[in-house]
């Protein structure tokens, strides 16, 4: 079988499909309209996040069984035109869940001891020691969004700190790690940090908004290293200029790479350029894995 990748992926994935007899060509984020002229002659094709599999690709696609994306996320991919003609998208998810969740305690610390302040302070030849008075985790509450793979990797994480955690996912009625909230208001409300990590749909996006900041205690860190678009991000600006966020850590934004230029020069804002699952652990894993279901799933 003939497998084209068309974002660049660890090799584990590769030299396993290999092993396996799969022919793989690589052509690197080919346009729609060469990607419509080659994908007839495949019988998998695997991406990351950068190639965009339309309708028109998919319609095109003669020989299609799989379509393959290598990590979270399917949100580049029309998933519905793909189960209309039979084709099976699949994903790894799981393979970021701890490079996600470390990043998400990075943030927490660095936020709590200020440390990019401190980190140029120093870097400009001061020696502000007074000024960096930081704060424990410990003793902090945590309220997480979204308890699934990464939510609970957060959790177990968080109580290595000694930080009381709380969690919020209406399609939970348990959870191990921490205690349940019935409201989303009531994490902003009880919480000093508030993390997220639910899928961007419909129903969540702009779902953190001036109507939620209005509602929650004042000083709170707030994180995001899900999907941008779950904040709205004039309404965060809004929260940082009232204090009500202390200080907001963002890995994903609305638009990427972003050019809210508020945002990216506020000086109570940390922000990376969505790296939550850019460890070599996650990328090896989250090619291995993919390979593997593909396998599978073709009963190969």
């Amino acid at each position: 079988m003939k497998v084209l990748i068309t974002d660049k992926i660890h090799d584990a994935g590769k030299d396993y499909l290999v092993k396996k007899g799969f022919e793989i060509k690589e052509i690197e984020t080919p346009s729609e309209a060469r990607l419509i002229e080659i994908i007839p002659e495949y019988d998998v094709l695997i991406v990351r996040s950068a190639t965009k599999v339309t309708k028109k690709v998919i319609e095109n696609a003669k020989r299609l069984k799989i379509i393959g994306r290598a990590g979270v996320g399917l949100d580049n991919i029309d998933v519905k035109t793909a189960e209309e003609r039979g084709i099976k998208v699949i994903n790894s998810p799981e393979s970021s869940s701890v490079s996600v969740a470390e990043l998400t305690i990075l943030f927490m610390l660095s936020a709590l001891r200020r440390l990019p302040d401190a980190h140029n302070s120093v870097k400009e030849g001061k020696w502000e020691k007074k000024k960096f008075m930081g704060k424990e985790l410990r003793g902090k509450k945590v309220g997480i969004i979204g308890l699934g793979r990464i939510g609970k990797e957060v959790a177990k994480r968080v109580k290595c700190f000694d930080a009381e955690v709380m969690g919020f996912d209406p399609h939970l009625d348990h959870f191990e790690y921490g205690s349940l909230v019935g409201k989303l208001e009531d994490i902003f409300l009880r919480c000093d940090i508030v993390t997220i990590h639910t899928p961007l749909t419909e129903g969540t996006r702009n779902m953190i908004n001036r109507s939620i900041f209005e509602k929650s205690k004042r000083g709170i860190i707030l994180i995001n290293c899900a999907r941008g678009g779950i904040i709205n991000e004039n309404d965060l600006l809004w929260a940082l200029d009232e204090e009500i966020v202390s200080i907001a850590c963002l890995d994903v934004y609305e638009k990427e790479p972003p050019d809210n230029t508020l945002l990216l020069n506020h000086p109570k804002v940390i922000l990376t350029p969505h790296i939550g699952a850019q460890t070599v652990e996650a990328q090896r894993d989250a090619s291995l894995l993919l390979a593997v279901k593909i396998v599978k799933e073709l009963d190969v």
